[in-house]
């Protein structure tokens, strides 16, 4: 009895519980689990942003949600997620998902972005999970430097 005692205070938690038959379902990830490289499985591409300056006129069509405050943009072709934060401000973001590296299934609530393969919500300023990238708003040409 006593070594049986030992393996449980000993044994990992999900081994236990998975032996007792209870099933576990655990979250994928959060925002602050930065400790694992998940790789780039379930991306579309595998283009990294080059480490010359983007220039996008965001006055052309394919950039006509990022005219009004609130607007985004997953930019497929370029791996960046934009928003519209003010009329001088546009935050861009690599839109690789931390958990597993999915970069084409984003939808944005107005503060937060959510890949939709996992359901993991990412904050839109600068100090969360997604890389973000500087870039200068002037008139309507957006300049990101990678």
């Amino acid at each position: 009895m006593k070594d049986r005692r030992s393996f449980l205070k000993t044994a990992c938690k999900p081994i236990v519980l998975a032996t007792l038959g209870i099933p576990i379902l655990e979250a994928c990830s959060s925002e602050n689990d930065e400790s694992y490289d998940y790789g780039s499985s379930g991306s579309t591409t595998s283009t990294l942003p080059s480490t010359d300056p983007l220039v996008i006129d965001i006055s052309s069509e394919s950039f006509k949600e990022l005219q009004v405050v609130g607007g985004w943009i997953n930019n497929t072709s370029n791996n960046i997620l934009l928003v519209r934060i003010s009329n001088s401000e546009i935050r861009v973001f690599d839109n690789k998902c931390p958990h597993q590296g999915n970069r084409n299934k984003w939808s944005y609530d107005g503060n937060n972005f959510e890949c939709g393969y996992h359901g993991n919500s990412f904050s839109d300023n600068c100090s969360g999970a997604l890389t973000c990238y500087d870039s200068s708003l002037e008139g309507n040409i957006l300049t990101i430097t990678f």
